[in-house]
């Protein structure tokens, strides 16, 4: 409980593309719900929209390496969830087109369905596996971070605590959705996370995405109809036009909310 008198800072985010239209800004739960009508109700399924996200992370890559894409290095931090799939499914796009990518697996024994599936798919691409052990002194043109999303619960422990601080001293670091270890509802870090140079987010930005923890910030689109968002009661605008990922400027302000308990 905060005590009477007391302060506490809550960033007030705004998106707006770079052809100036505002997409408004959600919080995990919003985000989760948002997602749940889709796979429950509208559609789309949770296997088209982490196709979706796979190829459109597998393009950022791509514009981020520019001319030397075909002679790059890339490696993907996947975590076991939803989140991991959406990146070992770019991994797969990546080696389908020849570029030297490299999947390393936070925790391969415990993977959810969709992301095995994709493992499966990539397992039957030029694409290599490596564990942790073999990051070792590797410098690779480009890490993709897609270890946890906006599926946060506490600080990261373990390999993917490690594979973070890792990634941290190896390279510059493209995150998928969230970077791994910050809040995507308040931004705040509660241990080691992610020190990405940019973050594509996925269907809607969120609360948590403040500038200091995603560097440039890019909006990618999954499929996600009007009528799901209308469900969940989030307002609807079309940000993409005839693009599938967009730019997004963000302004926060600091707001002090007093608690009157």
């Amino acid at each position: 409980m905060v005590m009477a008198g007391l302060t506490s800072p809550f960033p007030s985010m705004r998106c707006v593309t770079d052809s100036g239209i505002e997409v408004p800004v959600v919080t995990t739960e919003q985000m989760r719900e948002i997602d749940r009508i889709a796979i429950d109700e509208t559609g789309p399924n949770l296997f088209q929209m982490m196709e979706n996200a796979g190829r459109n992370l597998a393009l950022q890559v791509l514009d981020l390496l520019g001319g030397k894409w075909i002679r790059a290095s890339v490696i993907v931090l996947a975590g076991g969830g939803g989140n991991g799939g959406g990146g070992i499914c770019a991994a797969r796009h990546l080696a389908n087109r020849d570029v030297d990518v490299k999947l390393c697996l936070a925790s391969p024994g415990r993977l959810s369905p969709v992301a095995a599936f994709q493992r499966k798919v990539f397992a039957g691409t030029s694409g290599m596996e490596v564990g942790i052990e073999q990051l070792q002194g590797r410098t690779p043109d480009l890490i993709v971070d897609a270890l946890i999303g906006y599926g946060l619960q506490s600080a990261p422990t373990g390999p993917t605590a490690e594979l973070i601080r890792w990634a941290n001293g190896a390279g510059a670091i493209l995150a998928l959705d969230v970077p791994s270890g910050v809040d995507s509802t308040t931004g705040h870090a509660p241990g080691d996370f992610i020190r990405a140079r940019w973050t594509m987010t996925l269907a809607r930005p969120k609360s948590g995405l403040v500038p200091d923890k995603t560097g440039d910030l890019i909006l990618a689109d999954i499929g996600i109809p009007r009528k799901t968002y209308e469900r969940a009661g989030v307002p609807h605008v079309e940000p993409f036009g005839n693009r599938f990922r967009v730019h997004l400027n963000q302004h926060q302000d600091s707001i002090e909310r007093r608690s009157e308990a």
